[in-house]
């Protein structure tokens, strides 16, 4: 066997293993037709949402206390709620595009490693038994 083939088929197994897709955590309390969004930017509209439901909680348990020391703080906390959601909004609007859905990404993973298999294929035949391969 000659060693141009077998060692592209090394350094092709070789560089296999860095490919691997990694699995991504599910994303917390995310509207359903928000666009992706960078990793900054999910964590800050992640913190931004955490920070308005735990907003949200602390005013309905001091709704169903009353008095006057509690009336202020549910003024401050609605004025809380106000501008986290206005800053929710923001960040979302603020958030680019992205250039392929998950869908789109995948089949273009599968394009691009058909593509490398039938160039690999193609070297590695090299200049034995024309006759073989003379459909493609």
């Amino acid at each position: 066997m000659r060693q141009g083939p077998l060692l592209l088929l090394f350094v092709a197994l070789s560089v296999t293993p860095g490919l691997q897709a990694e699995e991504s955590q599910p994303q917390p309390i995310a509207p359903p037709q928000a666009p992706a969004v960078a990793d900054d930017s999910a964590a800050r509209i992640a913190a931004l949402q955490q920070e308005l439901t735990e907003s949200q909680r602390q005013l309905g348990e001091l709704q169903a206390a009353t008095g006057e020391r509690e009336s202020a703080q549910i003024g401050r906390l609605r004025q809380d709620n106000q501008r986290l959601k206005l800053q929710l909004k923001q960040a979302q609007a603020n958030v680019p595009p992205r250039l392929f859905s998950e869908q789109q990404l995948w089949f273009a993973i599968g394009a691009g490693t058909a593509l490398l298999a039938f160039i690999v294929g193609r070297l590695s035949a090299g200049g034995r038994n024309k006759r073989r391969s003379e459909w493609v």
